[in-house]
């Protein structure tokens, strides 16, 4: 558990209550008194046409407006640290850890499909924490130099 997921899990064991920006969809308030909204006024016959332009002139220039902040936006590098640490896991530098960890797979897949299996049910957390441990010691100084 990293130091950002313990200052997750402190701050949601308090019960705050999230603040959300959005504004409430009905016509109530926080302490539920109805507010009043005024009425719309209907445009006459003769000025729907005018009308239906404005809206259409409006809806041409928010369409714009999406397209150019689309646009703008950077798109995100990729992470390089996965790549890396594939590599590194299936290198032989690692293979030892890889090695104890597909066993360990293998057993505990034939004891979950055996039905008659008594024994303690086993897992391979450790032998994946070691695994890891080694792609991310051989990948760092790789991953180093990619960032720099």
């Amino acid at each position: 558990m990293g130091l950002a997921d313990l200052f997750t899990d402190i701050v949601s064991s308090l019960g705050f209550t999230e603040a959300h920006a959005e504004a409430p969809s009905d016509t109530t308030t926080a302490d539920e008194t109805p507010v009043e909204t005024p009425a719309k006024e209907t445009p006459s016959e003769d000025s729907e046409p005018a009308a239906a332009e404005d809206e259409s002139a409006e809806e041409a220039e928010e369409e714009a407006a999406e397209e150019e902040e689309e646009e703008a936006e950077p798109e995100e590098p990729e992470d390089p640290k996965p790549k890396l640490e594939e590599e590194c896991a299936n290198s032989s530098k690692c293979a030892p850890y890889k090695h104890h960890f597909d066993e360990c797979v293998e057993r505990v897949t034939r004891q979950q499909e055996d039905p008659d299996y008594k024994g303690p049910k086993e897992d391979c957390v450790e032998e994946f924490f070691h695994l890891q441990h080694c792609a991310s010691q051989c990948a760092a100084p790789k991953l180093w130099k990619v960032l720099k």
